[in-house]
């Protein structure tokens, strides 16, 4: 199942392939339980979920010791295959729905993923910390994302991207970037990945 992965990624640890074919058998367990996923989506959750999230690390080699905040996680994408593929860079996976965030602390305790935390919040009731980068997988509007990320930006960079936010949007973008009032870099998945899925899929930047 993770031959996808290893399609566009490779120098994994024995460890790293272990977790990333575990994840299958687990969102499986847990969508019986509880509606994770989509229930049409599961039977592709390394495509469109696993390899999706992983379109980040295409575009960015986070350095060890970076701190990134995963807003609206929901079952835990893009954070849990981002901490997967970095394990010496720190995630903290924060949603609003409790009953999410114990399928992720699940999942994470289970593949023995230690470099993430979970938090039942809503991103704009942090207060005291920071973190270099936000990203997010399509929960809000970009300008409802950067509003919530600015205040949680760290401003000293470690990375060759400047601290910001990170997300992962679809569709036509251009009234939704128009309305935010920001200039984001855009990144264009299909140069990236070559399955039909990633058609008009994009990864948004905006530095502090």
């Amino acid at each position: 199942m993770t031959g996808i992965i290893q399609k566009y990624f490779s120098d994994f640890s024995e460890k790293q392939l272990h977790q990333f074919s575990s994840l299958q058998a687990l969102y499986t367990g847990w969508n019986e339980k509880i509606n994770v996923i989509s229930r049409r989506d599961i039977d592709s959750l390394y495509e469109k979920h696993v390899l999706h999230s992983l379109a980040i690390a295409a575009i960015i080699d986070f350095t060890p010791g970076t701190e990134i905040i995963d807003i609206g996680t929901g079952g835990g994408f893009p954070g849990i295959p981002l901490a997967i593929f970095f394990p010496e860079v720190k995630f903290h996976l924060v949603d609003s729905i409790n009953k999410k965030l114990k399928i992720v602390s699940d999942i994470a305790a289970a593949i023995e993923l230690k470099n993430v935390t979970v938090q039942h919040t809503r991103a704009e009731e942090i207060k005291g910390r920071k973190f270099d980068f936000a990203v997010s997988r399509a929960v809000a509007s970009l300008k409802d994302l950067w509003y919530w990320s600015k205040p949680l930006l760290a401003k000293e960079n470690r990375n060759e991207l400047k601290n910001g936010l990170i997300c992962l949007k679809g569709g036509d973008l251009t009234s939704e970037i128009a309305e935010s009032k920001l200039r984001p870099r855009v990144f264009d998945i299909e140069n990236i990945y070559s399955e039909e899925f990633f058609k008009e899929k994009y990864i948004l930047h905006i530095p502090l």
